[in-house]
């Protein structure tokens, strides 16, 4: 279903709310979107079972998040895609409300998300449109992909290279 409203939406997943709320980023969502979207699986993992866990807190606090089922179900259990459910949750919610971005960082959930014709963006993408836009300074950037590479985010070295490249 596509949207007919000029809003910009943006439907995200568990480890970009946590990223960008472990480094005192989660309001970037609420600068670059008109609307985030959180399903709802997505907002019980980050804030109900992970209570007292990085970004759990923030994510609870932050009024703006609209936490959204999506309206149809996978036809496939997301075990049998290799996702989790949050994952097949952001792609059909993003697919039905014609999102600007889904936010994904694993690299199987972004690559089905693509392959689902979704525009795609992980944290690290949302980092550097921030840049972009001059919402962050260079070193706020570069701050926060340090923060990243220091907490349980997961990220390879190649990919904070490429980072670090396009602060330019």
């Amino acid at each position: 279903m596509a949207r007919q409203d000029a809003r910009t939406v943006g439907v995200v997943n568990s480890t970009p709310l946590i990223a960008l709320a472990t480094v005192g980023h989660l309001s970037l969502l609420r600068e670059l979107f008109d609307a985030v979207l959180v399903p709802a699986s997505v907002y019980d993992e980050v804030v109900s079972q992970g209570q007292g866990r990085p970004g759990a807190e923030a994510v609870a606090d932050a009024n703006w998040l609209i936490v959204r089922e999506p309206e149809t179900a996978s036809p496939f259990p997301a075990e049998l895609m290799g996702l989790d459910r949050g994952e097949v949750d952001v792609i059909l919610l993003a697919r039905e409300v014609g999102a600007d971005w889904a936010l994904i960082d694993e690299r199987l959930g972004r690559r089905i998300a693509a392959a689902m014709g979704l525009p795609v963006k992980g944290t690290l993408g949302v980092l550097l449109v921030g840049y972009r836009l001059g919402l962050l300074s260079r070193q706020a950037a570069s701050d926060a992909v340090d923060l990243l590479a220091q907490s349980s985010v997961r990220l390879s070295e190649r990919l904070v290279t490429w980072f670090r490249g396009q602060l330019t």
